[in-house]
């Protein structure tokens, strides 16, 4: 079986993991797979290839031409050419787009903006099923063509997109079509003199995690379901090449999740002081933080403050820090391999214990079978 499928990017290399597991689990399939970019020509040796199948990310008409040329079962994965003869099997661009919504909305948003990339079928998709999410709220959209940056200077564009997201009612939450354009969108944040997320949360689609976390602040994103299409793909395949009719229309996987980062760690609230105090758990709720401190910092009582935070939050204080460093804590657990008590000291839990016993308590797991649950999803 040739896969034509890029590893560049995240979601290809998530399809690939798919077509690997579900072979693992029914087939005896050989695969052949030649690493390339998504918009690389067409392969060479497919015209004299003579395999059983093909499972593809097909970018151009050229190569559906050429893949249709060979006569073999094919699965497309992309979705980008419409009309061709072979069975699709994709990310649903609308679910992404309003489990997105519903992430912003949550979050107390009710202003909203959309990046995307002109002329792209799935970024329309996706700029579509976010505004339908929020009708009847506006969604102000942003554009910018494919390769942009390299005939532009990149200066110019980044002062464009600031000034867009300046001209924005503040707070507002953003859909960015793709991860690839979240550090660009979050940099003009930055030029622009908008915190992030308080004054602007920004959402991404894929789930890269190295692109999301190397942005600042680490960017959340829909895992709109990579894997599974890969999986799938890889189940049509094998019923084509079994003699039976392949679906009748795409077969369209469901996003899993929105894998939340910092980029939408908010609460849009009016009370300068709310939000405020807001800000403060999040950035030093692992320093020690109080509620003695916190009302300081804002400038009102402490009762005023709690009375405010019970009614807007639904929750008192205390339990908005302890959240706080509770995430903090997940985080190092999940990400780096550092010691309990080291990550216990970093997020202000007293010892590595009264971690344990908090975690025990409000998630139903200790971090040590956190961190293993962690490990395990990984390695599959």
């Amino acid at each position: 079986m040739a896969l034509l499928v890029e590893t560049s990017l995240a979601s290809g290399r998530d399809i690939l993991r798919g077509i690997t597991r579900y072979v693992h689990e029914h087939t005896q399939w050989s695969l052949y797979h030649e690493p390339h970019g998504l918009t690389d020509a067409v392969p060479t040796w497919l015209a004299t290839w003579r395999g059983d199948g093909i499972i593809a990310r097909i970018q151009t008409r050229e190569m559906a031409a050429a893949i249709a040329a060979t006569g073999i079962p094919t699965v497309d994965v992309l979705g980008v050419i419409p009309h061709l003869a072979f069975p699709l099997v994709h990310v649903d661009n609308t679910a992404i787009a309003r489990m997105a919504a519903d992430h912003l909305l949550e979050r107390g948003l009710r202003r909203f903006g959309f990046y995307g990339i002109q002329g792209e079928n799935w970024s329309c998709q996706r700029w579509m099923g976010f505004a339908a999410a929020v009708s009847p709220l506006e969604v102000l959209k942003y554009e910018q063509r494919r390769g942009a940056t390299g005939r532009r200077s990149w200066e110019r564009l980044e002062n464009r997109l600031a000034d867009w997201l300046k001209s924005l009612p503040k707070p507002v939450g953003v859909l960015v079509c793709s991860d690839q354009c979240g550090p660009q969108v979050l940099e003009a944040c930055r030029r622009a003199e908008l915190d992030t997320p308080d004054h602007i949360a920004v959402i991404g689609v894929d789930n890269d995690e190295t692109l999301c976390e190397v942005c600042h602040p680490a960017l959340s994103s829909v895992d709109a379901g990579h894997v599974t299409v890969g999986y799938e793909a890889a189940r049509v395949l094998d019923a084509l090449l079994q003699g039976i009719p392949p679906p009748d229309r795409p077969v369209l996987i469901a996003p899993q999740q929105v894998v939340a980062r910092q980029s939408t760690d908010m609460l849009a609230v009016d009370d300068p002081a709310l939000a405020a105090a807001l800000k403060l758990i999040r950035e030093r709720a692992h320093l020690g933080l109080n509620v003695d401190t916190l009302a300081r910092e804002v400038g009102i009582s402490r009762s005023v403050l709690q009375r405010r935070f019970r009614a807007h939050l639904k929750r008192p204080i205390h339990q908005a820090i302890l959240a706080a460093k509770i995430r903090e804590a997940q985080y190092l657990l999940t990400k780096t391999n550092l010691p309990l008590a080291t990550i216990a000291e970093r997020c202000g839990f007293k010892h590595q214990e009264y971690m344990g016993a908090v975690f025990k308590a409000r998630l139903g797991d200790t971090p040590a079978e956190m961190r293993k649950a962690a490990r395990r999803a990984a390695r599959r």
